[in-house]
């Protein structure tokens, strides 16, 4: 879960001992790379609170590690312990070019297929479940088109393209499709399907080339009833992969077979997909799961109140609602927060005590798009990661998307200059020079240039401002 949070001292103490049990299950390059510089690991109030420097590094540790730091935990504590991110720009001062370096070229990696294989989701124990699923106007049409993809006739569309922002319940709709999947019967035997992540497809895939596997991968996917694959954005720019994974679409497509997919972006808003798969990605269903509005939020914090069995007058539940507007994971961090405050002072959560215990919070929170959702769209535009955009990395490419992103965050965000500067690795005149530039583009209708593996490319400054700034107007 992932929360912002009134900043914390940049030289506070480390806790030793967890991070030395997280350094026996990841190894001292990673935990080099994500926690020594810029992170702070502690135990606090009965949960292990992370403190990250922006939303790229929350994303990351909560994607790749969330489950090794509560492992590390349970085992340095003596019992289980929840794990909460916390954004603190403050300790952005603290990450040094080497160590943003270091990270985009471990991502870097991670792209290729060189780090470590993961064993495939389908293997391992799914976390949602559709009936848990908080239904409102922002998702309704992307769960409808779920409970189509389990009804027991033949989907009326395929593949099903499910796109949105960071932390709206995308991996929850699809987990949610896997898990009615594995109770499914289909002439007699059970439904064959697979819930991967585009990382772990490409890894599998390059895996397989260095061990002359193709045939064994081959049998592994195309034969699936069902194949859903989450953040497909992954395969941008991976053209060996694309084509493959083209192979295997073809094939469980052609067989009447399903695909369901989600991405952080519309997939003609990906940079560097192939064009025969967008094509085929548009020729089914996409739909867009946009952040809750009101009432999804109300129901979202009554069922997770229940679940933390933490009691909260209704009074609590709306503040909370009408001001943590952007995600569920946001209305679970400051869920999180209150929990932490009715244990420490014994006594009910008042409204008074949820706005002085969440001010903080909804300062740096308020409003509904976050630089990391602008950062999401804008790497996946050009064929990058978010880490590519805090490294030093000045490439044409790098530095176009880099610039772009400082310019939507000045638009749709209530950032500042430095505020902007500190959470992307960078200082103030850096976004200033970067959004003068952009104006000055888009004034004298000039392109953005930037190149990819199949060459240079340019679209209009102001086409491209339209593109990935569409999905944040409100």
């Amino acid at each position: 879960m992932i929360e912002h949070t009134e900043p914390v001292r940049a030289d506070g103490p480390q806790d030793r001992g967890l991070l030395a049990s997280l350094q026996e299950r990841i190894g001292p390059q990673k935990i080099r790379a994500w926690f020594r510089h810029g992170t702070r690991v502690a135990l606090e109030d009965g949960h292990v609170k992370v403190s990250v420097p922006n939303p790229f590094v929350a994303n990351w540790i909560e994607t790749h590690y969330l489950s090794d730091v509560a492992a590390a935990a349970e085992k340095h504590a003596g019992a289980p312990r929840k794990v909460v991110i916390a954004i603190d720009p403050a300790l952005s001062g603290e990450l040094r070019k080497r160590e943003l370096d270091e990270q985009a070229k471990m991502v870097s990696k991670a792209r290729e297929g060189h780090g470590r294989t993961r064993p495939a989701q389908a293997d391992m124990e799914l976390r949602y479940r559709l009936d848990d699923y908080v239904v409102g106007a922002s998702n309704k049409l992307a769960y409808s088109a779920a409970l189509a993809v389990t009804s027991n006739g033949k989907c009326p569309f395929n593949p099903l393209f499910v796109h949105g922002p960071c932390g709206v319940g995308k991996t929850h709709l699809l987990q949610g499709i896997c898990r009615v999947a594995s109770r499914t019967r289909k002439s007699g035997r059970p439904l064959r399907w697979r819930y991967v992540t585009g990382e772990q497809f490409t890894n599998e895939f390059i895996q397989a080339l260095r061990h002359k596997a193709g045939d064994q991968f081959r049998d592994r996917y195309r034969g699936l009833d069902l194949l859903v694959i989450d953040d497909v954005h992954f395969l941008a720019a991976k053209k060996a992969t694309q084509d493959e994974f083209l192979h295997t679409y073809n094939d469980i497509d052609a067989a009447g077979r399903q695909i369901v997919m989600a991405s952080d972006a519309h997939p003609r808003l990906v940079g560097e997909f192939n064009e025969q798969l967008v094509s085929r990605f548009v020729a089914g269903m996409v739909v867009k799961i946009d952040p809750p509005d009101l009432p999804t939020r109300m129901e979202i914090l009554r069922r997770k109140a229940r679940g933390m069995k933490l009691k909260l007058p209704g009074d609590v539940l709306e503040y909370v609602a009408q001001h943590v507007k952007s995600s569920v994971r946001e209305l679970e961090g400051a869920l999180i927060k209150l929990t932490a405050i009715a244990a420490l002072d014994g006594g009910p959560v008042t409204r008074e005590t949820a706005m002085a215990a969440l001010d903080e919070h909804l300062s740096r929170t308020d409003g509904l798009v976050t630089l990391g959702d602008i950062e999401a769209a804008t790497a996946a535009f050009f064929g990058l990661t978010p880490a590519d955009l805090h490294s030093s990395r000045r490439t044409r490419t790098v530095s176009a998307a880099r610039m772009v992103a400082m310019y939507l965050a000045r638009q749709h965000t209530r950032m500042s200059y430095p505020e902007i500067g500190k959470c992307m690795g960078k200082n103030h005149s850096s976004v200033v020079l970067a959004v003068q530039k952009m104006q000055t583009l888009m004034g004298a209708d000039r392109d953005v240039q930037w190149r990819t593996p199949g060459g240079a490319k340019s679209m209009p400054a102001r086409q491209v401002v339209e593109l990935l700034g569409e999905p944040f107007v409100r």
